[in-house]
């Protein structure tokens, strides 16, 4: 009898680990689509023409991409060590063999997005400023993030 609620509390202890890391991964995957939605849902969308330039659009997605690119450091604190059901990306490894590089590719993204806050007033202004922060977030991705599907 001691042995069966033994391994009945083993069990439930690895299946409510498995649950939070789980809730982890969906944590990290949320951050990274939230800031996915106002980069390539907004701005890459007006830069290519698809939607309407709207400057007052432009400043919410800038602000929204800014305060999600300084919870990146803290959301990827812990490996879940599995990813999120269904993605179609996911956080390489690397994140967790290589922290402090991971965490320095941080703040040039939040450097480029300082730059342009504001001050994008038209097509141009916001092409030439879709590119700079894109190709920041792209310099962690290349090395960070993986295709899963």
């Amino acid at each position: 009898m001691k042995r069966t609620m033994i391994v009945a509390g083993v069990l439930v202890l690895g299946a409510g680990a498995v649950m939070a890391q789980q809730e982890i991964a969906v944590q990290q995957d949320n951050l990274m689509k939230s800031i996915a939605k106002n980069q390539y849902g907004v701005l890459q969308k007006m830069s290519k023409g698809d939607i309407p330039f709207d400057k007052k659009a432009v400043d919410q997605a800038i602000a929204a991409i800014e305060a999600d690119v300084a919870k990146i450091a803290k959301t990827f604190e812990i490996n879940p060590k599995q990813d999120v059901v269904n993605a179609t990306y996911g956080s390489s490894p690397k994140v967790w063999q290589n922290k402090a590089d991971f965490d320095a590719k941080i703040p040039p993204v939040q450097k480029a997005i300082t730059d342009v806050k504001g001050k994008i007033t038209d097509v141009a202004g916001l092409k030439a400023a879709y590119t700079t922060i894109n190709d920041r977030c792209n310099d962690c991705h290349e090395t960070y993030r993986v295709k899963l599907k």
